[in-house]
């Protein structure tokens, strides 16, 4: 069963064209594709999320060719003081704190969940922007309030200079190819690796980044392998008692290097393994934000309930919800980390989750003991929560 559910809407967007012609290949403008687009955050609400402790916010002020970065969080009163310098304020995951941030990524969900990262959100003066630079991720740039100027550049790699003493890493040199002025609904796609650099156009400028996280090789491996050894054995040692006298005791012999390379390409090359890790490991989220989790377990009472008065159930903006086919008959649901193995008409439950960021449960399950099991622990962890008691509901 396919499941498909969007709080706001692309229009004229062919999805299979985009993925095909310009996924992970070249820039892409979309001119206001939504049937009907409204800023979904106000400045002053951007300012105020920059002042608390448990939000990531940065304050890039520029002066000449040189941009200083300031970490939050911001008294409020340092907005007040930042005069006619062009500056930009960054605020990372607002889609964890407001749901009509959240509502953005819906219509990107073509792309799997745990590609997705998070929103973040720009508020830049008149002239200000954070330089020309490239990431190592894709990122749909919404313009959400307020005009600016995007250029887009050529392919940058590990060999592409840099600006010394910057900590933004921006571009030694840069040389767009194409230019565009972004209009409020307004979408500019922009690959890996493509140099590119915004500069706002009169005040009052947001954009929100709909980034996408891309693992890199090291840190794949180096995350793998310390998962692998915390449940090694040191008894689990190289043996060969069929050694027979050398030439040479000096050389290692074809025959101990096979076993040796063996002994580690085994646990390595464990397919199986390495998925239910990486499920965990994709899923696991930085920023979560406890505020879902009740003080109290749901009682068996509450949540035959709410599942019999038709509450929807809510996902928590922060968590992470992901599965993988483990068999037919066995599906593992990856939710914050934490793997979860489903069978029987908890898989439909699952995947349900996985698809749709609220939805009403099948009544049918009130009599399944396993999917009111796992709604149940759900809850009591904060990663979903029925409507009426959801901290983000109207």
């Amino acid at each position: 069963m396919a499941f498909l559910q969007v709080n706001m809407h692309l229009t004229n967007f062919d999805i299979d064209v985009f993925l095909r012609d310009y996924w992970q290949k070249k820039p892409l403008l979309i001119r206001n594709p939504w049937g009907s687009w409204t800023n979904p955050l106000e400045p002053d609400e951007l300012a105020g999320l920059a002042c608390e402790d448990e939000v990531e916010a940065r304050l890039v002020v520029q002066k000449r060719h040189r941009w200083k970065v300031e970490h939050g969080p911001f008294p409020e009163a340092r907005f007040g003081k930042l005069g006619k310098k062009p500056w930009t304020l960054l605020v990372q995951a607002v889609d964890h704190h407001v749901p009509e941030v959240a509502a953005l990524i819906d219509p990107f969900r073509f792309i799997p969940n745990w590609r997705i990262d998070d929103v973040m959100v720009s508020y830049a003066a008149d002239g200000a922007g954070v330089g020309a630079h490239f990431d190592q991720y894709d990122v749909f740039l919404v313009q959400g309030l307020g005009t600016r100027r995007w250029q887009v550049g050529g392919l940058c790699d590990e060999t592409t200079e840099l600006l010394p003493d910057q900590e933004l890493r921006l571009l030694a040199t840069f040389e767009p190819v194409e230019e565009w002025i972004l209009e409020p609904g307004d979408i500019l796609y922009v690959p890996p690796r493509i140099a590119h650099n915004g500069i706002a156009v009169g005040d009052d400028c947001m954009t929100y980044s709909i980034g996408f996280r891309a693992p890199a090789r090291n840190e794949l491996i180096a995350h793998w392998c310390d998962d692998l050894l915390g449940g090694m054995d040191d008894d689990d040692r190289y043996a060969d008692p069929g050694l027979q006298v050398q030439d040479n005791p000096g050389e290692i012999s074809a025959g101990a290097i096979a076993e040796l390379h063996a002994m580690v390409a085994e646990k390595m090359l464990d397919r199986d393994a390495f998925a239910r890790w990486f499920g965990g490991y994709s899923s696991t989220q930085k920023n979560l934000d406890g505020v879902w989790a009740p003080e109290q377990p749901i009682s068996d009472s509450d949540l035959q309930a709410s599942v019999a008065g038709g509450a929807q159930l809510v996902r928590n903006p922060a968590s992470r919800f992901t599965f993988i086919r483990n068999s037919p008959e066995s599906t593992l649901l990856f939710v914050d980390g934490e793997c979860i193995e489903c069978a029987g008409d908890t898989i439909a439950l699952a995947e349900q989750l996985c698809a749709l960021t609220r939805f009403k449960i099948d009544p049918a399950l009130q009599n399944s003991t396993t999917a009111m099991t796992l709604i149940a622990r759900l809850i009591d962890q904060g990663s979903v929560s029925f409507d009426a008691e959801a901290p983000f509901s109207a």
